[in-house]
């Protein structure tokens, strides 16, 4: 049986952008939102996250003598990705992120602090934020949707999964007007005054990635079955515009689990080695998407990370490394000649390879160590939009009815993985749904 139902605002999508999209538009009590959502119980690339929301110009940084800004946040984007084609999109979603950090803590209750443990490549100050526990982005999403289902004005429709996109008109008159969808066995049509895709990116969908990342082979795929790029092809169809289709979040620090280490662990005097014991990279030289390509040219594509007990101390503080300790992904050993026997290396050319580089410490036993590979979590190319997610079309025109952000949009990376900067995503996300959603709010299609 086919349900039909009209309603404002329709959303495909209950990720980070979705969330902060819905949660915005229905501040205004005239406005009846849809949110439509693939699977709570498959997740969304925010869920499996670290969670990390990166502004600059927060209180929370001002309260730990952090000086920092949204034009200082927007910079070290800019100097990572290379991207001036996308310095205004940059700085629009880097303007609005201390808002909504402020928005989430105080009005919708969420804890979240500085991470002042949390050294990242390419960020000049500590400016991610997160919650006291390190609990990663699940339980963040899990209250945000919370939240979102208790709006009197909201229809949040679980397992969900949007079909297509209804259009009426054809070329540059083309107008979005709702979505399809599939609900319990049953086709839904919803019709809409703003559409508002936020779905996830294609990292899942194998011939997407074989199309735009081919060069990346075949890497772990990180991120959620569900990340399968759906709105590629209905906005194939309305002839948008998409950018920057090779990048990728790429991570270097996978283990062979499927888990992930810390990011900050390189900053804490971690070391990478291959199996023939040598060090093949400076750790701290690039972020975790830019190692990924470095252990990927390592032989079997492995690399062993290793750190001690004061690194070790700092690092376990998070839900990658509780995570990957279920998956007994990590292992310990008190003395070197042990450590060496354990990754059946060389002791000698082991030790020579924990040398330290100039200006760092020396790790002291005991150690930590774990096996790593490399792996893709989410894609960072998408439709090309302009500051307000309005999608646009190869001529600058945007296509009426239609918002996008999150994995459908392009995102900040730039043209290659190697620019993607810890926080990113959820910033990109976020921002977007942020800056969407108070558009619809105020009235403005």
């Amino acid at each position: 049986m086919a349900e039909d139902f009209e309603v404002d605002v329709v959303v495909a999508g209950a990720g980070a952008c979705g969330l902060l999209a819905g949660l915005r538009a229905s501040e205004n009590p005239d406005l009846i939102v849809a949110v439509l959502e693939k699977s709570t119980r498959e997740g969304c690339n925010a869920q499996v996250s670290s969670g990390s929301l990166a502004a600059g110009g927060t209180r929370f940084q001002a309260a730990a003598g952090i000086e920092d800004s949204p034009a200082r946040h927007a910079a070290d984007i800019l100097v990572e990705n290379g991207d001036e084609r996308h310095r205004p999109l940059v700085e629009a979603l880097t303007a609005v992120a201390p808002r909504y950090i402020h928005w989430i803590a105080d009005a919708l209750g969420y804890p979240l602090e500085v991470g002042l443990d949390m050294t990242r490549h390419g960020i000049s100050v500590p400016r991610l934020h997160t919650d006291p526990l390190r609990r990663g982005g699940g339980p963040l999403i899990s209250h945000l949707r919370q939240i979102l289902a208790d709006r009197p004005n909201v229809a949040l429709l679980d397992e969900a999964p949007v079909t297509g996109l209804r259009v009426e008109g054809s070329g540059q008159k083309a107008r979005v007007i709702g979505v399809t969808a599939r609900q319990s066995g049953a086709d839904v049509t919803v019709s809409a005054g703003t559409t508002v895709l936020a779905t996830d990116g294609f990292a899942g969908n194998r011939a997407l990635m074989r199309e735009f990342c081919a060069e990346l082979g075949d890497p772990f795929h990180g991120g959620v079955s569900t990340a399968t790029g759906d709105a590629v092809a209905w906005l194939r169809d309305l002839g948008a515009e998409f950018r920057n289709m090779g990048a990728c979040l790429r991570h270097g620090q996978v283990t062979i689990h499927g888990t992930r280490v810390n990011p900050n662990l390189p900053w804490l005097g971690a070391v990478l080695v291959n199996t023939g014991a040598e060090r093949f990279v400076d750790e701290q030289a690039y972020g975790y998407s830019g190692l990924a390509p470095h252990v990927a040219a390592q032989p079997n594509e492995r690399a062993l990370m290793v750190w001690d007990a004061e690194a070790d101390l700092v690092a376990s503080h998070s839900e990658m490394m509780r995570d990957s300790a279920k998956a007994s992904a990590l292992g310990s050993a008190p003395d070197l000649a042990t450590l060496a026997a354990d990754v059946r290396m060389d002791a000698l050319l082991l030790d020579r390879a924990l040398e330290p580089l100039p200006g760092r410490r020396r790790l002291v036993a005991p150690f930590h160590y774990a096996w790593l590979t490399h792996g893709v979590l989410t894609t960072q190319g998408g439709a090309a939009i302009d500051t307000h997610g309005r999608v646009l079309r190869k001529d600058g025109s945007a296509v009426a009815g239609l918002r996008a952000g999150g994995g459908t949009a392009v995102g900040l990376a730039g043209p290659d993985s190697s620019g993607y900067s810890s926080g990113n995503g959820l910033l990109a996300a976020m921002g977007m749904g942020w800056i969407v959603g108070n558009d619809l709010a105020a009235g403005l299609a």
